[in-house]
């Protein structure tokens, strides 16, 4: 897991929120996973607004750890406004959930999610399950998100094997 990782866990539930950022800990996290109680606070966070304008204390998040049932926005409304806002669904979403209803998988696979995890019972199985994850984001390509970089909207309609961008 590359340390320098900024995670954001969108979860109502404090206990689940602190097992999350042990187990992030546990895992060689250098900086604490930045933690957000409901769905509009994920957006502004995501978006940079109101308390979260600062990046350089909220920096961009390279990873979205987003609970489904919150009150409030909850995690699928959250999934639809990624989809409505293109630069920011290149950052993978793992969806934390208790729930294991197939009808709630499909539905956030369908509004992008980029993994579903049904929350385990014991510690020791979020953070095998979490290292699992972890290793599998490790071993993708990451688009670049520094400042400079091609936007999707910049991408947009360019036939991916024409000459080089």
């Amino acid at each position: 897991m590359d340390p320098g990782l900024t995670v954001l866990i969108v979860e109502d539930d404090a206990d689940e929120a602190f097992l999350l950022q042990r187990a992030f800990r546990e895992h060689g996290l250098m900086h604490s996973p930045h933690i957000v109680h409901n769905g509009q606070e994920g957006i502004d966070y995501i978006n940079s607004q109101g308390r979260f304008s600062d990046r350089e204390r909220y920096r961009f998040p390279s990873l979205i750890i987003l609970d489904l049932k919150m009150p409030g926005m909850d995690g699928f409304k959250v999934l639809e406004w990624i989809q409505e806002h293109p630069d920011f669904r290149v950052i993978p979403t793992i969806i934390w959930s208790a729930s294991s209803d197939p009808r709630d998988v499909k539905h956030a696979y369908c509004l992008g999610a980029n993994g579903y995890l049904r929350k385990p019972s014991k510690f020791e199985d979020l953070k095998s399950m979490l290292g699992r994850a972890l290793a599998h984001w490790d071993d993708c390509l990451k688009p670049m998100t520094n400042p400079g970089a091609p936007t999707c909207s910049d991408l947009k309609g360019r036939h991916p094997f024409s000459a080089v961008h």
